[in-house]
Parts: structure tokens; C-alpha cells; sequence
């Protein structure tokens, strides 16, 4: 299969084409994963809401009864709780680690055990976030696309 990626101006609308012979478990998979990289959460930071693209979101953690989104370099309050998150980014490629946390598994850069059957997760941005030993199992069928 062959790739092709052409630049367009700046009010144009994006959108991904694929010319195939049929429709097979490859393009399926393909077109999959690109949906799972469209869609927007909102987030408040600063008394001000914004629409955070689901694609730039690290990881999403649940502290004291408050749900924050973690972009590279930002922190947004979001009204949604862990559990709807879970259920609303499951295609998206997102997937609980912890009681607490849901990471964006395109976002991992590396993974390294820990104690006590954890797992390390390193993130693009550089930050670590724990895999909590009940995730573990579901962690590893996700990455091998099970």
C-alpha cells in the first residue's frame, strides 16, 4: 500500500481518502484509527472553557472528586467523571491504568516494571505515570491490538 500526504492551505478542510481494492481488515483498521484521533473534550482552566482535541490529551486523572485533562504542557478541570470518560474514549485509544486514571495509549513512549507487579509508563512529555498491577493484563492485550 502506498502513501501519499499532501499539505493544504490553512482554511481548507482536512480529510483522510483511501483508494482500495476492497475493503479489508487493513483499511478497516486504518479508517479506525483515524476516527479514534477525532473529537474534542472541554476543559476549564482559569475560570475560561475550552475545547481540548482528544488526540493532544496525555492521560486523565481523578483527584478528589475532580477530573483534570493533562495536555504536553496544560491542566484542565473537566465536569466529566472517570467512569463516563472511560466509556466516551474507549475507541479513542484510551484506557484505564488505575482506579484513578485513564492514559491515551498513542502517547506512551516507553514501559518498565515496577514493584510489586506494576508497570512504568513513560509518556512523550517526559512524565512517568503508574500502571496499577489489576490494569496490567488489559494494558498488554490492548497494546498487542486484542
Amino acid at each position: 500500500m502506498d502513501v501519499k500526504i499532501k499539505q493544504i492551505g490553512v482554511g481548507e478542510q482536512e480529510f483522510v481518502l483511501i483508494y482500495c481494492h476492497a475493503v479489508s481488515e487493513e483499511v478497516r483498521e486504518i479508517a479506525s484509527f483515524v476516527r479514534s484521533r477525532q473529537g474534542s473534550l472541554s476543559g476549564i482552566q482559569d475560570d475560561k472553557q475550552y475545547e481540548i482535541p482528544i488526540s493532544e490529551l496525555y492521560y486523565i486523572e481523578s483527584v478528589d472528586g475532580k477530573t483534570f485533562l493533562y495536555t504536553k504542557a496544560q491542566v484542565y478541570e473537566t465536569p466529566y467523571r472517570i467512569y463516563e470518560l472511560e466509556n466516551l474514549l474507549r475507541s479513542k485509544r484510551f484506557l484505564r491504568v488505575s482506579k484513578s486514571m485513564l492514559v491515551n495509549l498513542m502517547k506512551i513512549r516507553s514501559i518498565q516494571p515496577a514493584l510489586n507487579g506494576r508497570l512504568n509508563a513513560v509518556l512523550q512529555s517526559g512524565e512517568e505515570v503508574i500502571i496499577s498491577r489489576n490494569y496490567v493484563k488489559d494494558l498488554k492485550s490492548a497494546l498487542k491490538g486484542e
